[in-house]
């Protein structure tokens, strides 16, 4: 599968705006969602090919929606990368058994996300 179109959920307007630039001049096709209401709006819209999602987040946290959104099966093919500021290794443990195939710890560095990001396409 190609990733080409790329979900990036996060709380952080600056975080939305950092990435979101890192990768559409990479060209990739970004939409974002700041909580995960919003990231069930951006889903029923259209499935990404990939789903960065950040923990830290108001009302339901990246670890439940990462849950929630692998184990639906409309969305259960989406790979989903956790992007966040926890960097412990249980933290990362517990990403991995929710669901995310990868980990990456903030302040995100550009070359490894897109190295991650290639490995899964």
């Amino acid at each position: 599968m190609t990733i080409k179109n790329i979900l990036l959920v996060d709380d952080s307007k600056t975080e939305l705006h950092h990435l979101s630039e890192l990768l559409t001049k990479k060209g990739f096709g970004v939409r974002t969602a700041e909580n995960g209401e919003e990231a069930w709006k951006r889903l029923e819209e259209g499935v990404p090919d990939l789903i960065l999602m950040d923990v830290v987040m108001p009302g339901q946290n990246g670890f439940q929606l990462t849950r929630a959104i692998t184990r639906d099966e409309r969305y259960a093919k989406v790979p989903v990368i956790m992007c966040t500021s926890k960097n412990q290794e249980t933290d990362k443990v517990w990403g991995m058994r929710q669901g995310a195939r990868d980990y990456v710890v903030k302040p995100v560095n550009g070359d490894e996300l897109l190295a991650k990001i290639k490995a899964l396409g």
